[in-house]
C-alpha cells in the first residue's frame, strides 16, 4: 500500500520539495516552516487560509521561478528542508529510547474526528483537537502510533450568525485536491478498498492519508463510485442526528478501522479508543482472536491486554445508546464472517439496567485500561460507570484519571516562543514538561511580556474587526451584526474571552445574568471592559442556539457601547488569536459537567489567567501539582454546593468587580499592572509543564500502554 504525491510541473525541481512539505503537517507548528510559506507567497498564503497545498495549487510558475533563483530563499528552504530530515529520522527521541517494543508495532488510536488544521475542517470542536494535539506530541516524542478517524466529505458545518441572531448551519464539500490529505493505493495503483459489512451488504470503504509529522492517519471514506448514492453519503457529515446513520457511521468506524490496518500490514501492540464511537473496533478484535482458534474467554482475556479507552463525557445522558434489536440488525453481515456470535457480543454493550446497546459500556468492558481526563472526571466516572463492577466500591472501579493536556509547539503563540527562547532557554520547546526550567519565569521582565501581550492583543482585535469588514463585504451583513461582530472592540480596555461550544450547560449567558450590573461594569469610563464569546450550537441542539442569540441580542443592543462581541465561524485558527490575545479566559460551566476543558490550559500557557468555575482541569490548575501556583495564577468562582445559577453569577460579578478589574487597572509609575503580569507569570508557570500534551502522552504510555509479551 502507498500513497504518491501530486505532480506539480510548475514546481521547479531545485524547490521541489515544497510539495512534501505541504503534505506534512508538520509545517503547522514549525515556525521556520510556515515562516518559509509565508516567503513564497504572503496574499496567497493569508487568502487561502494558511493551507499550503491551496496556495501552491494556485501560485503562478513565474513567481516559484523567482523563488529558485533566490538565493536568500533557497538558504532558507535548504534550512527547513534538513530541519525536516533530521525531526523524521531521529532514532534519540523520547519514544523510540522507551519503547522499542513499539517498533514495527504502534500504537493505533482511533477516534471520531481529528483537528490538525483549519484546512482540514473534519472536526467539531474538543474532542478533535485533542486528538489532533495527541498524534502531533506522539510524533514528537517519536512514540510509534498510527490513527484512524472519518474524511467527511462536508466536514463539520460552518456558521454563519444572521441579522437576528439566528445561526445558519452551511455545509460545504471539501475539495480533495486542495487538503493535505492523499488516498492511498494498493500495489497496482489502484485505490485500496475495504469491503466492510453493513446490515446485509458490504459497504466499500477508501482510505486517505493524513501525515502529521512521524505518525500517519488513516480517514476512512465511503464517498466512492462503486457505492451506491446513500452509502456514499454516509460520511458526508460529522454528528449526525439521525441515530440509524450514527449506527453505521460507528461500525464502519469500528470495524472498518481494524480491517483498514490489516489491509495496510499493521499489526498494533495497542488499540486506543478515544470516546465511545470507535468501540467496536473491539468487535472485530475479537472476532480475529475466536477464528485464530482461541475460545470466547480467552479472546476477551487477549482483547483486554490490548485495548485502553478513554471516556470524556460525565453524564451518562450525552453517551451513544442505540436499541440492541437495530444493533443486531446492523451487524447482520458481521454475524456471518467466522467467529462471530451475537449472543456472546451483544451482551457485552447491554446496559443491564435499560437493556439497550452503549457504546461505552461496550468499550469499558472491553478495554483492560480506561481513563478520565482530568482527576475530577476520573472520579464522576468512577461514581457514573460502578454499577458495571456491583463488587467494587467507587474508589475501586477501574478507571483512572489522566488529565487532557495541550500541544505546547501548536498552541503557543510565535512571539511568546521568542520571548521563552530569549529568557527561559533556547530549548525551552524541547524540555517543556521539565517544570525545573519554569524557575526562570521570573528572568522575563515584566515590561517585555506587558508589551508582547499588547502586540497578541492588537492582533487579535485586528483579526476580529477583518473578520467584521468581510461579513459586510462579502456577505452583506447589517450593520447589527457588524456592530455584534466586533467592529468596536477597542486593544485598550480589560478584556474578557468566552469561546467554547454553546452547550447549555456551559452557561455561556452567565455573565449576562444581570444587565444592569454587567452594563456599569463593562461601561466604566476608567476602568473599562469588553467580552469577545466565540463558538458553535450543533444544529439540532435549540436551547443551545437560544443562548447564541441571547448573546447576539445583548452584543447588538448601544447600551453596551460594543463592549460585547460574537466571533462568526469559531474554528482552530480563530482559536489561536483568542487564547493568546484575551486578558483573562472565562469558563462557568454547571458542574461536574466540564471533564476538562484545554482551551484554559491553551490561553494560560500564553500567559493569559483564567477565571473559572472548579471543575475539569481547573480544579487542579487553579492548585497545581506541585502547590506553587495554589490561587496565584487565576481566580476561582465558588460554586456553592447546591447552589443556582444566579448565587454564581453574583460571585463571578464580584470576582470581577473587586479583584480582576482594580487588578488590571493598577499601573505603576511605569505604566505596568505589576501584580497582574505576576499572575500571568504564574498561568505560565502552572501550565506549561503539568498541562501539557507531552506530560499527557507519557502517562497514557505509563498507565494505558504497558508492554505486552504476545
Amino acid at each position: 500500500m502507498k500513497t504518491e504525491l501530486p505532480h506539480w510541473e510548475h514546481l521547479p525541481p531545485r524547490i521541489e520539495r515544497l510539495g512534501e512539505l505541504a503534505y506534512n503537517f508538520w509545517w503547522r507548528w514549525t515556525e521556520s516552516a510556515r515562516a518559509l510559506f509565508r516567503q513564497v507567497d504572503r496574499t496567497l498564503w493569508r487568502t487561502t487560509g494558511h493551507n499550503p497545498v491551496a496556495m501552491l495549487k494556485r501560485i503562478p510558475p513565474e513567481s516559484l521561478a523567482r523563488l529558485a533563483r533566490s538565493q536568500a530563499f533557497l538558504k532558507d528552504y535548504d534550512r527547513v528542508m534538513a530541519e525536516l530530515d533530521r525531526y523524521l529520522s531521529s532514532d534519540e527521541a523520547w519514544g523510540a529510547q522507551t519503547r522499542p517494543d513499539l517498533a514495527g508495532r504502534p500504537v493505533a488510536y482511533l477516534c471520531a474526528e481529528f483537528a490538525i488544521h483549519n484546512s482540514l475542517p473534519i472536526y467539531s470542536g474538543g474532542l478533535g483537537l485533542l486528538a489532533g494535539d495527541i498524534c502531533k506530541e506522539a510524533s514528537d516524542l517519536a512514540l510509534p502510533m498510527v490513527g484512524i478517524g472519518f474524511y467527511h466529505p462536508q466536514g463539520y458545518f460552518r456558521q454563519r450568525i444572521e441579522a437576528d441572531g439566528s445561526q445558519s448551519a452551511l455545509y460545504l464539500k471539501l475539495d480533495p485536491t486542495e487538503t493535505a490529505s492523499l488516498e492511498v493505493l494498493d500495489d497496482d495503483g489502484r485505490r485500496m478498498v475495504v469491503p466492510v459489512p453493513l446490515g446485509e451488504r458490504h459497504i466499500q470503504v477508501g482510505v486517505r492519508q493524513v501525515q502529521v509529522g512521524r505518525v500517519p492517519i488513516y480517514l476512512l471514506d465511503t464517498d466512492l463510485d462503486s457505492n451506491p448514492p446513500e452509502d456514499r453519503q454516509l460520511f458526508n457529515r460529522l454528528y449526525i442526528g439521525d441515530s440509524y446513520v450514527r449506527l453505521q457511521q460507528e461500525i464502519i468506524l469500528g470495524i472498518g478501522g481494524i480491517k483498514v490496518l490489516r489491509a495496510m500490514g499493521y499489526r498494533p501492540a495497542r488499540y486506543h479508543l478515544n470516546e465511545g464511537h470507535v468501540a467496536f473496533a473491539g468487535f472485530e478484535l475479537l472476532r480475529e482472536y475466536v477464528h485464530e482458534g482461541n475460545d470466547f474467554d480467552q479472546a476477551m482475556e487477549k482483547v483486554r491486554r490490548r485495548v485502553a479507552f478513554t471516556t470524556h463525557t460525565p453524564v451518562i445522558a450525552g453517551h451513544d445508546v442505540f436499541s440492541t434489536d437495530l444493533v443486531e440488525e446492523a451487524l447482520h453481515g458481521f454475524w456471518s464472517e467466522p467467529g462471530t456470535d451475537p449472543r456472546r457480543y451483544l451482551p457485552l454493550g447491554q446496559d443491564p439496567n435499560s437493556g439497550r446497546f452503549s457504546m461505552t459500556i461496550l468499550a469499558l468492558r472491553l478495554a483492560g485500561h480506561a481513563n478520565g481526563v482530568s482527576k475530577k472526571h476520573g472520579e464522576v466516572s468512577r461514581q457514573m460507570w460502578n454499577f458495571l463492577w456491583p463488587n467494587k466500591t467507587a474508589e475501586e472501579v477501574p478507571i483512572v484519571s489522566i488529565t487532557n493536556g495541550v500541544h505546547v509547539p501548536t498552541w503557543v503563540a510565535p512571539e511568546m516562543d521568542a520571548l521563552f527562547q530569549r529568557h527561559i532557554s533556547p530549548d525551552w520547546l524541547e524540555r517543556h514538561d521539565d517544570v525545573a526550567i519554569w524557575e526562570a519565569i521570573e528572568n522575563i521582565p515584566d515590561a517585555e511580556l506587558w508589551d508582547t501581550h499588547q502586540v497578541l492583543k492588537r492582533k487579535m482585535i485586528h483579526m476580529i474587526r477583518q473578520r467584521a469588514r468581510q461579513s459586510w463585504a462579502k456577505d452583506g451583513a447589517t450593520c447589527r451584526q457588524i456592530l455584534a461582530f466586533g467592529t468596536l472592540l477597542d486593544p485598550e480596555p480589560l478584556t474578557i474571552g468566552f469561546a467554547r461550544r454553546f452547550a447549555t450547560y456551559k452557561r455561556s449567558n452567565l455573565i449576562l445574568s444581570d444587565l444592569e450590573r454587567l452594563k456599569r461594569l463593562l461601561n466604566d469610563v476608567w476602568r473599562p471592559v469588553q467580552i469577545i464569546f466565540a463558538g458553535k450550537a450543533h444544529p439540532e441542539d435549540q436551547p443551545g442556539q437560544a443562548v447564541l442569540r441571547e448573546i447576539f441580542e445583548v452584543s447588538a443592543s448601544a447600551e453596551f457601547q460594543g463592549r460585547i462581541a460574537v466571533v462568526e465561524e469559531y474554528d482552530e485558527h480563530v482559536a489561536h488569536y483568542l487564547v493568546a490575545g484575551v486578558d483573562v479566559w472565562l469558563n462557568t460551566p454547571r458542574p461536574p459537567l466540564e471533564a476538562s476543558g484545554t482551551s484554559g490550559q491553551k490561553a494560560a500557557l500564553n500567559g493569559v489567567p483564567n477565571c473559572s468555575v472548579l471543575d475539569g482541569w481547573w480544579c487542579e490548575g487553579f492548585q497545581s501539582k506541585d502547590g506553587t501556583a495554589a490561587g496565584k495564577n487565576g481566580w476561582a468562582v465558588d460554586e456553592k454546593t447546591g447552589g443556582n445559577d444566579q448565587e454564581t453569577a453574583q460571585a463571578l460579578y464580584r470576582i470581577l468587580e473587586e479583584d480582576i478589574v482594580p487588578t488590571y487597572y493598577a499601573r505603576d509609575a511605569q505604566g505596568l499592572p505589576r501584580r497582574w503580569i505576576q499572575t500571568m507569570k504564574e498561568a505560565i508557570r502552572s501550565a506549561a509543564p503539568h498541562f501539557s500534551a507531552r506530560r499527557m502522552v507519557k502517562e497514557y504510555v505509563e498507565n494505558l500502554y504497558p508492554p505486552t509479551t504476545d
